[in-house]
């Protein structure tokens, strides 16, 4: 069965990963965050989408009590030995986002750098994500997370976006379809070893309408939505010039 193009992009890419621009902010995230729930160390955290560990183990750092899920082992296996080196234990597991199995539940979800979260190639699987993480969480419980807005592409170049942000990967063509929101591009990207990899790419972007209706389906409460700048979380005006939109939820 061929690899779905969001599992070929993580294999051997956990260091190329680690040095995108857009990962070097982790600990005034982690500040945000921590604000958002009171600096309250009894709050268990999950991490969707956890990817090499960054936001778990910062938060575990802080004595917090964390599980990272990720699709891709080569992800959660550099997060591993992340948390080791930093000497902290973060419970890592192997598991899909639109299939959460877990025997636990959460205070704070958070689900950033999108986290699987339109990266599926359909609107059911993206919400099937939002469902089975709001699932997880305890009554009162917080979900943060962000997500690609659709202001952006409407007023703004993505390739250009593309060329001044994405350290690791070229660009070689873009095209925004406004009838679904969806962007589908080829990229050229070098894994840890440099060998290249043509991957075509479907991401979704999402209105403030659409995550606002799509949480109140699922029971949330007291939704926000700001403009998500990585490295520089704080509750600003959303505009067409933030690329990602900041969400903070509660159950």
């Amino acid at each position: 069965m061929n690899k779905k193009w969001y599992e070929q992009l993580f294999e051997n890419y956990a260091q190329s990963y680690d040095k995108e621009s857009f990962t070097q902010g982790t600990l005034q995230e982690v500040d945000f965050i921590e604000n958002e729930i009171g600096s309250n160390k009894n709050f268990s955290v999950l991490d969707v989408g956890c990817g090499t560990g960054r936001h778990s183990i910062e938060l575990a750092k802080r004595g917090y009590k964390v599980t990272g899920i990720d699709l891709s082992e080569d992800q959660l296996t550099a997060a591993r030995n992340k948390a080791l080196a930093a000497g902290v234990s973060v419970d890592f597991i192997q598991m899909d986002a639109r299939k959460i199995q877990l025997s636990e539940t959460f205070d704070l979800a958070i689900m950033l750098c999108e986290g699987g979260f339109s990266l599926m190639e359909t609107d059911k699987e993206n919400f099937e994500i939002l469902k089975n993480v709001v699932a997880t969480l305890n009554p009162g419980g917080k979900f943060i997370f962000n997500t690609l807005s659709v202001l952006f592409p409407v007023f703004n170049s993505l390739k250009q976006f593309h060329e001044e942000n994405v350290t690791i990967s070229t660009l070689e063509n873009k095209t925004f379809d406004l009838m679904t929101f969806r962007d589908r591009n080829r990229y050229e990207i070098p894994d840890d070893d440099g060998k290249i990899r043509k991957l075509d790419c479907n991401e979704r972007f999402y209105a403030p309408s659409e995550i606002m209706w799509l949480l109140e389906t699922l029971g949330m409460k007291n939704s926000e939505i700001w403009g998500g700048t990585a490295g520089n979380f704080q509750k600003e005006k959303l505009t067409v010039n933030h690329f990602e939109m900041l969400v903070i939820s509660t159950k």
